[in-house]
């Protein structure tokens, strides 16, 4: 999906998104959840981690047939999504589902970063409005020789939902 920007990416993050065949990578992360009642909801009804630090952490990456579902095992809470190209209205990004909810997300390429910034979300395909669309500092990198990534999920009125960062390598 990136096209050339790809090869300038760190090496773990182009690792990461090898697409040639099921893969587990292993590492650990800290956790922070939203204290509101309706992030606690969302981030409950996702399966989103629970707050904590240096939690263990295990993504088995399962592509078929241009799908890659991305199960994350966060100390024994797992939650699961659905990755894909977009194609009409989400050409050129990436689509990834959530049970009900779908958030197209543009890949950009920044230093040795690769951002991913919401740009349009659905619910059972009908689109939802753009104001309430969730965002956050969302970007994955290499630091001494390891995956890194921050995932930052908040929404307008709502605050935090989520933030999980850590760091993953190949698990044997």
């Amino acid at each position: 999906m990136l096209g050339s920007a790809y090869d300038a990416l760190p090496a773990q993050v182009q690792a990461l998104h090898d697409m040639s065949g099921q893969r587990r990578w292993s590492g650990t992360a800290q956790v922070r959840r939203g204290t509101g009642l309706v992030s606690r909801l969302v981030a409950g009804v996702i399966g989103f981690p629970k707050a904590g630090t240096d939690v263990p952490v295990t993504v088995t990456f399962t592509p078929d047939q241009g799908i890659e579902r991305w199960t994350r095992d966060f100390g024994g809470r797992r939650f699961t999504s659905w990755q894909r190209r977009g194609a009409g209205r989400n050409d050129a990004l990436l689509v990834e589902r959530f049970g009900v909810i779908e958030v197209a997300l543009a890949l950009v390429v920044e230093g040795e970063r690769l951002l991913l910034v919401p740009r349009r979300w659905s619910c059972l395909g009908v689109p939802l409005p753009k104001a309430l669309l969730p965002r956050g500092n969302t970007f994955e990198t290499e630091v001494d020789g390891r995956f890194v990534f921050n995932v930052e999920i908040a929404a307008p009125g709502v605050g935090l939902i989520v933030n999980y960062r850590g760091w993953l390598q190949p698990s044997a």
